[in-house]
């Protein structure tokens, strides 16, 4: 078995030479080795695999090329670069020892000599950090072994506890994420749960057959073990419904769950690898290959996964499709593990060996700039314009990258460099925080980076803008899923309750508003913001649990988050980068909403505004990658790379409405020809209130009935009236009440409710301001005698008793009304005078 525990190594040695030293402060980089014992499995001396556990590192790491024998795997964008020692470091079968490797200088020692009957199993370090915090216990490991035990031992070798854990070996040990619990499985078919310190919680499950591997789950309050040929999810609650499916035709080997993605990986003895959601749901199965899948292993970040078999070594996309496929001659890789940062493997071979992978090749592309990483410390940038290529040298190995915006932010082990895509010679670099960089994402104005302390956002000048927090926030589980950043806000899916998103001021790093969070009725898969435009018109786009897709306002000004639902079957989504479009997967057709927030201004024009074509050669569960410009880049199920170019017009119109260029937006409109392009200039008139443009387009669409309402919008007499009926138009009943109740027209506030018959709140606004009463009765009246009906509404009854029915008087009153509108509307002082009583 193995795992990697790295932090901040870097590559700082020359092949011809040899590894030297790194550069950076502390301990030499560090792995402890030992053989298994399957003699109860039936396995001979020549399948034994060694364990290997990382025991500390605050050091880089050395080229490992210099080790031994290297080899290229040739992938799509990410590939392999593997290194074996010339020759194995364990005698198989007779070693009973476990080992500390240097990977600076090669040097093994002996960490722990165990008794003769004593094989090791298992061995998993004890969490080094929570939440970006150090553990004052991560300088331990724990071991299992054949004799039914598991130990707790020091860095130094020391043994500081073991504990009798099952009848038969303890096949596998897990600490859990932060390091509270462990968790063992036993041939004897029980699974236990300890304290940190030893001691016997619970025996979670009991069965009839051994339990070859466990997982926990993403907040540890689920256990994920193998039961033959079925996968099993038990939570911790015992009230709490138990998960059971077939997931394989052969005995599953090994599983794997990772925090990030909430994904599950299965392999087993039918020679096939799986994918599973959370619900046991099925996502990607391979197919058959030559041999027993015997390991394995998510990255840390949860975007790639690696597979072991006999002399196989692949690498694999989240989705399950293969970026690199490597055959060393090793026997079977029993076990895998990823170094903290993701970019170092480990594996533990059926030889004796351990083969040790490094993750190259990783491509990023924005416009006509393409960025490869080519070696661990050293990026190509060629312009694919003019073919002008340059070199890009990094003092520690690059951990995460991101090209976007102008701008090309690396993140190492130890520093983050900018550089602009005008100028590739003077890059901006800055130190960072403690913990690994796991995300990096991109704005116009500014970028983002989550490490394990926390969320951290800063200029493309190097100044620390921001570093928005709320209580219980999980830095460690943060993907591009769950957080979204755009020139203003940055908005975060809280992990406890995954209905509620944070929404932040990306200035000042403070909730927005009241700091109540923007909360869906369902479980949320992904957010993403808009990034054009004002701040108070930002828009957060939400894919829930039901796939359906919401557009909602960030900025809510008092009011209620108001949920638009725009699109159902919505897989994936991406904002387009200069305008505020967005595309999607939706069911099997792609779609584009060329005017999305026409959802806030009118409702019947957002199908108008939508262009759809079919999806077919995107094929199953394709995942948009970016909306660059014309262009969407989309990654099938297979993972080739499908381009998709959406027209140039709505972008265009969306500038020339932004800047105000209304007689240009017509011309526009008039050139495409394009009903599509009418209807987004309809609703991006009515939105900024130019109600001459927005007649025009009503027209163009053959809206008359709304034409007509602009025509009668833009005779009346007052500002405030105008404004009260655009509101209305949109459908906001109560804000365009508010708007003519604080200018004074209670009259025109109660004609609005009965025109949309809400008699009710006509009535109850007439009561108490004491005025039109007789004018709610009367039209309450003659509604009802037009459809034949008695009243029934017992208020209205009791007021109908004392209050006179006079039509002329009400006339009478209802033209003095709006003369009185018409009078202050032609006089400024009278307006003033108001708003100053106000």
């Amino acid at each position: 078995m193995i795992q990697l525990w790295r932090r901040n190594w870097t590559r700082v040695s020359n092949r011809s030479n040899g590894p030297t030293r790194s550069s950076v402060a502390g301990a030499h980089p560090s792995f402890i080795i030992s053989p298994l014992d399957l003699k109860k499995r039936g396995s001979s001396s020549s399948t034994l695999p060694p364990v290997i556990r990382r025991i500390h590192s605050s050091e880089a790491c050395s080229d490992l090329a210099a080790c031994g024998q290297t080899i290229w795997i040739h992938g799509d964008e990410m590939r392999f670069k593997t290194s074996l020692l010339k020759e194995p470091k364990h005698i198989l079968f007779e070693d009973h020892q476990i080992l500390k490797w240097n990977l600076l200088t090669n040097e093994t020692v002996v960490l722990v000599k165990l008794q003769d009957d004593i094989y090791p199993i298992d061995l998993h370090w004890f969490p080094k950090t929570v939440g970006g915090k150090k553990q004052a216990a991560a300088e331990i490991f724990a071991l299992t072994s054949t004799d039914g035990k598991f130990h707790l031992v020091s860095k130094t070798g020391r043994i500081e506890k073991s504990v009798e854990a099952h009848r038969g070996a303890v096949l596998a040990g897990r600490w859990n994420y932060d390091g509270t619990a462990l968790i063992t499985a036993g041939e004897d078919g029980q699974i236990k749960i300890w304290s940190k310190s030893g001691m016997l919680r619970s025996t979670l499950a009991q069965q009839g057959s051994p339990v070859y591997s466990v997982a926990w789950g993403p907040d540890s309050d689920r256990i994920l073990y193998t039961f033959g040929r079925q996968l099993i999810i038990k939570p911790l609650q015992p009230s709490s419904k138990v998960l059971q499916w077939k997931a394989h035709d052969g005995i599953i080997l090994k599983v794997d769950w990772n925090s990030m993605n909430d994904l599950i990986l299965s392999g087993g003895e039918d020679c096939k690898y799986k994918v599973w959601d959370s619900y046991g749901r099925l996502l990607y199965s391979s197919s058959s290959n030559d041999y027993p899948i015997t390991s394995v292993a998510w990255a840390p970040d949860g975007e790639v996964f690696a597979m072991g078999s006999f002399n196989t070594l692949r690498l694999c996309d989240k989705t399950g499709w293969s970026y690199a496929l490597e055959k060393p001659n090793t026997g079977s890789v029993f076990s895998l593990a990823w170094s903290a940062d993701g970019t170092q493997l480990a594996g533990a071979c059926g030889n004796g060996q351990v083969i040790f992978a490094h993750v190259v090749e990783q491509r990023w592309e924005w416009r006509n700039f393409e960025i490869t990483l080519t070696k661990r410390r050293t990026m190509q940038v060629r312009n694919v314009l003019n073919d002008a290529v340059d070199i890009l040298e990094f003092r520690d190995r690059v951990i995460k990258a991101s090209l976007a915006h102008g701008h090309l932010v690396v993140a190492t082990s130890l520093q983050c460099s900018v550089y602009s895509t005008k100028n590739w010679n003077t890059p901006l670099i800055f130190d960072l925080r403690e913990g690994t960089v796991s995300l990096i994402l991109q704005a116009e104005r500014h970028f983002l980076l989550v490490d394990g302390g926390g969320i951290y956002v800063y200029s493309y000048e190097g100044r620390l803008v921001s570093t928005p927090k709320f209580p219980g926030m999980r830095t460690d589980i943060l993907n591009a899923q769950s957080v979204s950043l755009s020139n203003d806000t940055i908005a975060v899916r809280d992990k406890t309750d995954e209905k509620v998103v944070y929404l932040f001021d990306a200035q000042t790093g403070k909730a927005f508003g009241d700091g109540k969070p923007l909360t869906h009725k369902m479980e949320l898969m992904e957010i993403a913001l808009d990034q054009c435009g004002p701040s108070s018109d930002r828009k957060i786009a939400l894919i829930d649990k039901n796939r359906d897709l919401y557009l909602t306002s960030v900025r809510r000004l008092g009011r209620e988050h108001s949920m638009h639902k725009i699109g159902t079957m919505v897989h994936t989504m991406a904002w387009n980068d200069s305008a505020n479009i967005l595309c999607g997967i939706q069911d099997s057709q792609f779609a584009v909403w060329y005017y999305p927030s026409a959802v806030c201004v009118d409702k019947d024009l957002l199908p108008k505004t939508l262009f759809t074509k079919d999806g077919s050669e995107f094929s199953r569960t394709p995942h948009i990658l970016n909306y660059v410009g014309t262009q969407v880049t989309v990654r099938r199920a297979d993972g080739s790379l499908v381009y998709s170019s959406v027209s140039s017009y709505p972008t265009l119109l969306h500038e020339y409405t932004g800047t105000a260029r209304w007689e240009d937006a017509l011309r526009l409109c008039r050139f495409a020809k394009d009903q599509t392009l009418w209807a987004c200039l309809a609703g991006m008139a009515l939105a900024n209130r130019e109600l001459t443009t927005a007649e025009v387009a009503y027209a163009a669409i053959r809206e008359v009935d709304k034409v007509q309402y602009i025509n009668f919008i833009k005779d009346l007499p007052s500002k405030e009236s105008s404004l009260a009926h655009m509101l209305l138009f949109s459908g906001h009943v109560q804000e365009a009440e508010a708007t003519l109740l604080q200018a004074g027209l209670i009259y025109q506030a109660i004609q609005i409710h009965i025109n949309l018959y809400n008699w009710d709140r006509a009535l109850e606004l007439a009561v108490k301001h004491k005025t039109h009463v007789d004018t709610v009765l009367a039209h309450r009246q003659k509604f009802l005698q037009d459809f034949g009906k008695k009243e029934t509404n017992k208020r209205f009854l009791q007021y109908s008793e004392g209050v006179e029915v006079d039509w002329e008087k009400i006339q009478a009153k209802i033209e003095m009304e709006l003369a009185k509108e018409r009078e202050r509307a032609a006089n400024p002082s009278v307006r003033s005078s108001m708003a100053s009583r106000r």
